[in-house]
């Protein structure tokens, strides 16, 4: 609820004193006024919560939004790093949305656009044998790793029936327990180097040790779904967040153009 006041106050004008919008509650000096609190009753009403949304409860909420905010003025606390690093993150998603808005808008998706998706982004069905090291492993972390997932590749290699059965006893994944099997999953859901060492690959193939941001895996194909039996609606979003991503990427190529960037490649390594 907090964060929903939030939101739709920095979208909420100051009103202007009248009888249509009168005062319905005075923080110290900072006035709230009916037109923002019915806004924020009709938004509180798309969220599900425990408490009864009226206007008592949503304008109680708005009266702490107030103090909170004229505590955290008398502190400084917009001079905190933190929290200027989070407000600048508001600023840079609102700039997007105020520059960009009308292009999403204009988004179109059809059939075509998902079938075209689809053929270079299918969906399978894999189960995998996870051995985790840490985000920045010690070098001795991977070659631990390195040692056991290459003798559980040779030993698939012998009899690759026996992949479920490796997977309960040396998988670090939740799945383990059922053969490391996760179901049908959307190349989004999956890591792009998972994704690639499964892509194009027939049913029954088995990967060798990728290494990816959870660990190395060993990755079994078990199924690949028709375009017929997807779910259109899920994969329209997908088709959607490709085409803002498209335009999203377009318009920071051209701020680039007129700003002046330099990049020390040598960190970059």
């Amino acid at each position: 609820m907090k964060f929903l006041l939030f939101a739709l106050s920095l979208t909420t004008a100051l009103p202007t004193f009248s009888k249509q919008n009168p005062v319905v509650a005075t923080v110290n000096e900072n006035k709230i006024y009916l037109s923002e609190l019915e806004k924020n009753v009709v938004g509180a009403k798309y969220f599900v919560t425990n408490k009864k949304v009226t206007k008592a409860y949503v304008l109680d909420e708005l009266i702490n939004r107030e103090l909170g905010i004229i505590k955290a003025k008398k502190s400084k606390l917009a001079n905190d790093p933190v929290v200027q690093s989070k407000i600048n993150d508001i600023l840079y998603h609102a700039q997007i949305s105020k520059d960009l808005e009308g292009e999403f808008s204009n988004i179109k998706i059809t059939d075509e656009d998902i079938k075209s998706y689809y053929k270079k982004f299918p969906e399978y069905r894999t189960a995998h044998i996870l051995l985790r090291y840490k985000v920045n492993p010690e070098p001795n972390e991977l070659l631990a790793a390195a040692k056991v997932s290459s003798e559980i590749y040779k030993k698939l290699k012998k009899d690759p029936s026996k992949f479920a059965a490796l997977a309960n006893e040396y998988s670090q994944s939740p799945n383990a327990e059922v053969g490391g099997d996760v179901g049908f999953q959307p190349a989004v859901n999956l890591t792009p180097e998972y994704f690639e060492a499964i892509n194009g690959k027939s049913i029954g193939h088995i990967t060798e040790p990728v290494s990816t941001q959870y660990g190395l895996q060993i990755i079994k194909v078990l199924g690949k779904k028709d375009f017929k039996e997807i779910n259109k609606t899920i994969y329209q979003k997908f088709v959607y967040d490709q085409k803002r991503d498209k335009i999203i990427s377009t318009y920071f190529k051209k701020l680039r153009q007129n700003a002046s960037i330099k990049i020390e490649k040598k960190y970059l390594k």
